[in-house]
């Protein structure tokens, strides 16, 4: 047999994750709706299993039960956790409590022959190894950062963490500007909350590159827009950041009271009501001061961490655990 159909019907799945990497590099915004139904379709494979096995008798049983409880009430946790200390975006949070729903336990698959995945773990919790394989594969990105700023002939400090674009094509990318107006920073701004104050001001950044003088001017903000949450498209509410519904339709009023606010950074901030990806106001200064002086600048593309989740999903099901095997070549385990 190929595998239980609970087992067989996890592979849907997949494709599910797959998609979704491919939209989060794009355009890095993940639709809630997504989900739901991912959490109601692992639980629904998780209360077939636990009736299937009632009552959990005997070894076999009762470690599923705790292989189960650990994939719910401590790698699921670890999502909402990454995300509220900030290593994680609400996307990758909610991905991370999928599949620890999902795969509580390791799925076993009989393809020509072979018994995947190849390499099990003790603890026995898929989605705990779906984890390490995902940090595996994110601690390459780096070299693959810095293969490709070699490539274009790029050698810094920074090639392992940043490369330089053309200052142009920043309405177009993700990430964050690795340099403000004094010297290169790992802080800088982050190009959403760019796209963010500039659509907030009704202009573009070829509108402030031509004319930087008076837009710094904080009297030169007039009618104020939605800045929608910054991404490259404009649509509903994503993970990506929470939207404002209309625009503000305000002239400002009095602006005496900020007579220090260049660029109308604080204004801004103000205004909108929400965060900017955490952006301050130096730090939307720094940035702005930058973009409208230099032809290139230095970004940081980072990389969402549902990629190297969808990647090590499919190294899960195939390989195994990459790190239990690395441990055991070298007799850790």
């Amino acid at each position: 047999m190929f595998a239980t159909l609970p087992d067989a019907l996890r592979l849907f799945v997949v494709p599910v994750f797959a998609w979704a990497a491919l939209r989060d590099v794009r355009t890095r915004r993940l639709p809630n709706r997504l989900w739901p139904p991912l959490y109601a379709f692992g639980a629904l494979l998780l209360i077939w299993e636990i009736a299937a096995m009632w009552p959990l008798a005997g070894i076999e049983g009762r470690l599923f039960l705790v292989q189960a409880a650990i994939s719910l009430l401590f790698v699921a946790p670890l999502g909402y956790a990454f995300w509220y200390l900030g290593a994680f975006g609400g996307a990758d949070a909610k991905a991370l409590i999928a599949l620890a729903i999902l795969f509580p336990t390791f799925p076993e698959y009989a393809v020509a022959g072979a018994e995947l995945p190849l390499v099990e773990t003790q603890i026995g919790v898929f989605s705990l190894t779906v984890l390490t394989n995902a940090v595996l594969l994110a601690l390459a990105y780096p070299l693959g950062l810095a293969a490709i700023n070699l490539l274009r002939g790029e050698r810094s400090a920074t090639m392992f963490l940043a490369r330089p674009v053309a200052t142009d094509s920043l309405p177009d990318r993700h990430g964050r500007l690795f340099e403000d107006d004094e010297e290169t920073t790992r802080n800088g701004l982050d190009l959403d909350a760019l796209r963010m104050y500039l659509r907030w001001r009704g202009a573009t950044l070829a509108d402030l590159r031509a004319d930087p003088d008076r837009l710094r001017d904080p009297d030169s903000v007039g009618e104020t827009h939605d800045p929608t949450d910054g991404g490259t498209h404009v649509g509903p509410r994503t993970d990506g950041g929470t939207a404002t519904a209309t625009a503000t339709g305000v002239d400002g009023g009095d602006r005496g009271d900020r007579p220090d606010d260049p660029w109308a950074a604080e204004r801004f901030l103000e205004e909108i009501d929400h965060g900017a990806y955490g952006t301050d106001a130096e730090t939307l200064r720094g940035g702005l001061a930058v973009v409208a002086q230099a032809d290139r600048v230095l970004v940081s593309p980072g990389m969402p961490f549902v990629v190297p989740m969808a990647a090590g999903l499919i190294v899960s099901l195939t390989f195994g655990d990459a790190l239990f095997a690395a441990l055991g070549a070298v007799g850790l385990v």
